[in-house]
């Protein structure tokens, strides 16, 4: 039970230490404000993660894995290729729910400074943009559409997803949902040469 307590304690450090990425951005992180956010003490925090930089981290980290439990829920599902993958880069994308662009682009920023950082970084995006391939070659193959290039196919629809979350997010006001979602459609529709039916 005590161990239980431990990982329940961890990932509300981890949780309170995202919240104040996205609040304060991480060179604005400190220990005491996670501790303040939790009613508990810096010591705590320290004990748990032995230094800041260990903790953001790993709460980036969990970060990651969140969203990769997501995009395994998502690459579970039945259905047509172009369906899921349609799916797939709403979720990537920076205007779904569970959108966490706000962290990523705070962490692609600082992991041009830090090594471990830019490896989590590096395991979420190859992560997600492998899915994507793999989904573009999945439709292939079942004959859905066509793609001569799968891999070059999936690095350009993320790439896009990826400025277009800058534009959203962090220039707020220069580019809308419906633009993105319309952009995207017109990427798509192209890279996979879909029919009128299929769109």
């Amino acid at each position: 039970m005590k161990r239980k307590e431990v990982a329940v304690r961890r990932e509300e450090i981890l949780l309170a230490a995202l919240d104040q990425v996205r609040v304060r951005g991480i060179a604005g992180v400190r220990a005491a404000d996670v501790a303040k956010a939790l009613g508990v003490s810096t010591a705590l925090v320290f004990y748990h993660f032995g230094t800041l930089e260990a903790l953001i981290i790993e709460a980036f980290r969990h970060a990651a894995e969140r969203n990769l439990a997501v995009l395994r829920d998502e690459l579970a599902r039945s259905g047509p290729a172009v369906d899921r993958l349609r799916a797939v880069l709403f979720l990537y994308g920076p205007t779904s729910p569970a959108a966490g662009w706000h962290l990523w682009i705070e962490a692609g920023a600082a992991a041009m400074r830090d090594a471990e950082l830019r490896d989590v970084v590096q395991r979420l995006d190859l992560r997600w943009r492998d899915a994507v391939c793999s989904l573009i070659t999945e439709g292939v193959a079942a004959g859905e559409f066509r793609c001569p290039d799968p891999h070059g196919a999936a690095w350009r629809l993320t790439a896009l997803l990826d400025g277009l979350a800058v534009q959203f997010v962090a220039r707020e006001g220069t580019v809308t949902a419906a633009d993105c979602a319309h952009w995207v459609d017109q990427a798509l529709a192209h890279e996979l040469a879909l029919t009128a039916e299929v769109r």
